[in-house]
């Protein structure tokens, strides 16, 4: 696919999510480059704050599953920097020698969220009739790690919270959504999502044996248009003022 079809595609859903720019002037933005950022769902908030701030260059946001993105990547769209709510699908692109080395940016906390009234206190509680549940579809990072939990749950309580499943979202805000509109009981996110509600939801907190190990991994894409500015994200990403943003957001620091 060419560079100027993949930018359409990615400025498209950039608007589409209503994080199109960095705020500058019309002439200071284009007197800088563009920067085409494709970010798991779950960093919106975090990368939309700090991103406006970036001075390399006008950085255009796109957020989707990061499996919808990876995938995207490997149809040839060509974003400058790819950032995943796993390190498993930046390391396979790279192994496909469609991005650069990774790097390990961030982490998070896996939670239960409810709705800030509800009387659910415990992961124990979905695995009893009645409450409903959403997740993450299997292919998606969120998805992956709820898995992961349910597994270490016990083949009868995993199987009885599955029960409960009334929809598998494409990404970590098509669960939010769904809680926030009153469609379920309850469903697993990261606990900076439910950071990002303003209190309309509540984190029930996994017990630590069940807790994964959720980190976020970053790699400029090979071929990148912008490759100086890529870096230079990537390094805002790990220890500048994205990092600090991720830090308010309620993002952990790299696992280890």
């Amino acid at each position: 696919m060419s560079r100027g079809v993949s930018v359409g595609v990615l400025l498209t859903a950039a608007l589409v999510a209503g994080c199109g720019g960095n705020g500058a002037s019309s002439g200071e933005a284009a007197a800088k480059p563009a920067l085409i950022v494709s970010a798991a769902a779950s960093l919106t908030e975090a990368l939309t704050s700090c991103s406006s701030q970036f001075d390399q260059a006008t950085v255009r946001l796109s957020f989707a599953g990061s499996d919808e993105l990876a995938a995207q990547i490997r149809q040839g769209v060509e974003p400058d920097v790819y950032a995943a709510a796993n390190t498993k699908l930046p390391e396979a692109l790279n192994q496909e020698r469609l991005v650069l080395e990774p790097r390990v940016f961030a982490s998070n906390d896996l939670v239960v969220a409810v709705p800030a009234d509800s009387e659910i206190r415990s992961v124990d509680q979905l695995t009893r009739p009645g409450p409903t549940v959403v997740l993450g579809s299997e292919s998606v990072p969120i998805g992956s790690y709820t898995r992961e939990v349910l597994a270490r749950l016990g083949d009868r309580q995993g199987a009885a919270v599955l029960a409960n499943v009334r929809s598998n979202e494409s990404d970590v805000k098509g669960v939010v959504g769904k809680l926030t509109q009153g469609a379920a009981d309850a469903g697993f996110v990261y606990a900076s999502d439910v950071d990002a509600t303003g209190g309309r939801l509540r984190a029930v907190r996994l017990p630590e044996r069940l807790q994964p190990t959720v980190a976020y991994g970053v790699a400029v894409v090979d071929g990148a248009p912008q490759p100086d500015a890529a870096r230079a994200y990537v390094e805002d990403l790990i220890s500048g003022r994205c990092a600090r943003a991720l830090e308010q957001a309620e993002f952990g620091p790299p696992p280890g």
